[in-house]
């Protein structure tokens, strides 16, 4: 395992600009300290180096080792070499949280393949076009009949080869493994093996010893993740082996001082999307944690898991800290174990952090990242010293640059607002099959992100909006994060998006959706009344429209392109 300086990973020399983060680094950090290039799957190996017989997993109660978890992993890499899985190969992943998802995330990597994460609320079509545009020739799924039934019609239809299929039943703790034949019939498909489907047990039917595929970590891709990016365009961002290690050790350094060894992360959020990857899966195995893994975000049962658990931290998106903040039921459970809450996905209401952490006693910090990074760029300080409406510093060997968005080249000065760009050891490789795109994206070496902020004199980072959500209205620029955190303060409020329309006189104008906390009423005349202190008269929306609740993506973020969609569709 070889290392690099930050300077030498994010393409600079030290000291060959203005980093004012470097005077107000958290204690015990050093931004500079060079960062290890090794594969991926070296995580879980030092893992079970350091602690075999610690905890590694707890999935509704049933606890792996880390030597079990290594062994499942050793025996599944060597079954999908035997399946041809090598160099080249793309392997999807159609998995909730689940033991699988650890599994195969690390075998496919062992074996020297690719991994495609899916996800499975995907419809038909949707899953069509990655396969065919991720070159996907294997896909893992749970005989689970709503997600195995979406992809068997794929195997004639697709480039799809082969399915390996898992049994859910046997991933639960005893009696649910038993009873699970029965409670969840109907829901469940039978396994039938043929040359186009493999269930888990026939794949891992060898001895498990395996030597991991020679690879170079900074040029091997480990997985692509689709993301929309700056463009919308659903694209695999291809994340190299060296880059997605080194986001895992820029986390571990950055939350040290918590003194979270042993402790226990909660993943509710989906792995197949990339922060929970990163912040619950390649975090908790860097830092010696055991991780919670929940199937899907259920708000009763995530209280009860924290209450029977007692987990430290948590990743979560702000609709999540909403969801438990508003439980009719939050007094009858005990979260005082929590001591982080990791926010990313959206901007973090003020309003809610403060009223979150009155209620849990827990600290939350908001982090900032994107698919192309790994995803993480930056994070508020564990230490206390959380900045209201900041995305926090750069983490360790990462450069946050603000660049003019008329002069691409020119990199402003402190406090003056520009798009965000990033230079650092966790950036993508490039989009898969997309050279124009890639070029655009990393123009001049750095990630650009679409964002739209600045950075203040002590070197933290504030995100004003995104790039192409501002709304330009008679000229003059508005950003909606500026009016989503004004209606955030109503106390009536529980969720709120800010877009622009059309409009015939000022080209664009401002639209407000709104959802109310359960029992609250509010109108449009109320909230009107509500902003005129807090916003300028071109800010204030033109239109509200209240809703029961708001679109969202997997991971709980509200969906813009959803609600611009429901417009343009307007007669």
């Amino acid at each position: 395992m070889s290392a690099m300086s930050a300077a030498e990973l994010n393409g600079s020399k030290a000291g060959a600009e203005t980093r004012p983060w470097l005077a107000h680094y958290p204690a015990g950090i050093d931004w500079a300290e060079p960062l290890a290039v090794a594969p991926v799957w070296r995580l879980l190996d030092d893992a079970v180096a350091r602690a075999p017989g610690a905890p590694c997993l707890d999935f509704l109660g049933r606890r792996w080792s880390n030597a079990e978890i290594g062994q499942l992993v050793n025996r599944a890499a060597k079954g999908l070499s035997a399946q041809g899985v090598g160099p080249g190969t793309k392997v999807g992943l159609f998995l909730p949280n689940t033991p699988y998802f650890v599994v195969f995330y690390f075998a496919v990597l062992k074996a020297g393949g690719t991994l495609v994460n899916y996800n499975p609320l995907y419809a038909e079509q949707e899953i069509a076009r990655q396969i065919e545009d991720s070159d996907t020739d294997i896909m893992v799924v749970l005989d689970l009949a709503a997600h195995h039934d979406k992809l068997t019609p794929l195997l004639s239809s697709t480039r799809l080869k082969r399915l390996i299929v898992c049994s859910l039943a046997e991933a639960m703790p005893f009696p649910k493994n038993w009873l699970m034949p029965f409670t969840m019939r109907g829901q469940l498909t039978k396994v039938r093996e043929d040359e186009r489907t493999l269930g888990f047990h026939s794949l891992i039917k060898n001895d498990g010893i395996f030597t991991p595929a020679e690879i170079d970590p900074l040029r091997a891709v480990a997985l692509l993740q689709y993301t929309g990016g700056t463009t919308g365009t659903p694209k695999g961002a291809m994340l190299t082996h060296a880059g997605v290690y080194a986001n895992a050790e820029q986390c571990r350094r950055w939350f040290a001082s918590l003194g979270l060894k042993d402790a226990r992360m909660l993943g509710v959020l989906p792995l197949f999307h990339v922060f929970a990857m990163t912040t619950v899966m390649n975090w908790s195995l860097s830092a010696g944690v055991e991780m919670v893994l929940l199937p899907r975000f259920q708000a009763d049962q995530l209280l009860a898991t924290i209450q029977r658990v007692r987990p430290s931290a948590m990743s979560a998106v702000p609709t999540l800290l909403t969801a438990i903040a508003q439980h009719p039921k939050l007094a009858d459970y005990d979260l005082t174990s929590l001591k982080l809450c990791v926010t990313g996905g959206a901007p973090l209401p003020l309003a809610l952090r403060l009223n979150f952490e009155r209620l849990t006693g827990a600290r939350v910090v908001e982090g900032y990242g994107l698919s192309e990074a790994s995803p993480v760029v930056c994070c508020n300080p564990v230490d206390g010293r959380a900045r209201a409406g900041s995305i926090g510093l750069p983490l360790p060997g990462t450069t946050v640059e603000v660049i003019s968005p008329e002069a691409p080249d020119r990199i402003l000065p402190i406090g003056d607002k520009g798009e965000i760009c990033v230079r650092g050891p966790q950036l993508m490789a490039g989009y898969w099959k997309r050279p124009e795109e890639t070029a655009a994206a990393l123009k001049g070496g750095r990630l650009h992100t679409g964002d739209i902020g600045y950075i203040d004199q002590e070197g933290f980072v504030f995100i004003v909006d995104r790039l192409k959500e501002m709304i330009i209205a008679g000229g003059f620029k508005i950003y909606p994060r500026v009016i989503e955190e004004a209606i955030y303060r109503h106390p009536a409020v529980a969720e709120c998006a800010v877009i622009g329309v059309a409009d015939p006189y000022r080209g664009e104008t401002v639209k407000a959706f709104v959802a109310l906390r359960p029992g609250q009423q509010l109108t449009a005349e109320a909230l009107g009344v509500f902003l005129i202190d807090k916003l300028s008269p071109i800010e204030l929306p033109k239109a509200i429209e209240f809703r029961a609740s708001l679109p969202k993506t997997a991971i709980g973020k509200i969906q813009k392109t959803a609600l611009l969609a429901d417009e343009t569709a307007r007669p």
